[in-house]
């Protein structure tokens, strides 16, 4: 069945903050499947608006909901984003949280990251050390193995110099 995008974003904005009502309540009321229901709230997460899950308490919401508040607000100055965390049933400070969360979130790894290249160039050189090491040898190798070959040669030309004594 079809349904028009106006009674689909009536729905969710009923599952939305600030109504936060929940799913099952909606699907009674309205005659639909509480899956319908999901999936429309599956979609508008998809296409970037903040739909929690079944948890109505914002700080149990998904860290990608919240990163999603954290976009919306980016470019609002102070009134509009109190006006915006009202109507969505959340407190400046927890945006702000989330924001700080969200900017820090890269600086361990980013740290991590680091660490892990200098690992990796130092690594990478102590390689090259005794790959360097492993021609030298097999160099050396070899010429001992020509000396050898060529003595052997010289004594069944010349005879073994040592049976003459």
């Amino acid at each position: 069945m079809n349904y028009s995008p106006e009674y689909k974003d009536s729905i969710l904005r009923r599952i939305l903050p600030p109504n936060n009502e929940s799913i099952t309540k909606i699907a009674r009321e309205e005659g639909l499947s509480e899956q319908t229901i999901r999936n429309w709230q599956n979609k508008a997460r998809k296409e970037g608006y903040a739909a929690p899950g079944k948890d109505a308490v914002p700080d149990d919401w998904s860290t990608q909901d919240k990163f999603l508040i954290v976009v919306e607000t980016a470019s609002l100055n102070e009134t509009e984003l109190a006006e915006y965390a009202r109507k969505k049933g959340l407190y400046v400070e927890q945006i702000k949280a989330w924001k700080d969360a969200c900017m820090n979130a890269n600086g361990g790894i980013a740290k991590e990251a680091a660490r892990l290249n200098r690992e990796l160039k130092e690594s990478q050189r102590e390689r090259k050390k005794l790959e360097k090491e492993i021609q030298r040898k097999d160099k050396a190798l070899a010429e001992a193995a020509a000396l050898l070959v060529l003595s052997k040669k010289a004594n069944a030309i010349w005879g073994d110099p040592e049976d003459e004594k």
